[in-house]
């Protein structure tokens, strides 16, 4: 089985979150979520349809088969998972979806099976995350207070 470029994953990914959030997706509902041209979206539709994770229909829209819902569930599972992490280690929540979008593609299966891991182990004991943003914190102020005074600078 040939794995899907990072190109067909977004497309995968926001297919299946169309079909879930409103019942079916067409073309210009796909460009604008994803900010391209529609005629982008039909070419990579049809190396989709011809890879078997949906089936293309001109003018009547798609349905995602099976394989294609498969991995387009586990793209947004991926996604979400990422999201959860980078929000339990303390990332700044308005950096957190560019961030994912950055790293998602980049991640092994393996890799993201053990972050999956590792936010169990945080959600397990709600005190470990709280542990985890003391450090972060004292971290934070540790480096403030290295940071010289600007009056002092002044000669």
């Amino acid at each position: 089985m040939t794995v899907p470029t990072p190109s067909m994953e977004d497309y995968l990914e926001r297919i299946y979150r169309l079909i879930e959030e409103k019942g079916y997706a067409r073309v210009s509902d796909i460009a604008e979520a994803l900010e391209v041209h529609p005629s982008s979206v039909t070419k990579m539709v049809q190396k989709l349809d011809q890879r078997k994770y949906l089936v293309y229909e001109k003018y009547r829209g798609l349905v995602l088969t099976p394989k294609g819902r498969k991995i387009g569930k586990r793209l947004v599972d991926r996604h979400a998972l990422l999201e959860e992490f980078l929000r339990i280690i303390g990332v700044n929540e308005d950096q957190i979806y560019a961030d994912v979008e950055g790293i998602e593609h980049h991640l092994s299966w393996d890799s993201i099976t053990c972050i999956g891991y590792l936010v169990q182990y945080f959600k397990a004991d709600p005190e470990r995350i709280k542990e985890l943003r003391r450090l972060k914190e004292a971290d934070e102020r540790e480096m403030e207070s290295d940071e010289p005074n600007p009056s002092s600078l002044e000669g």
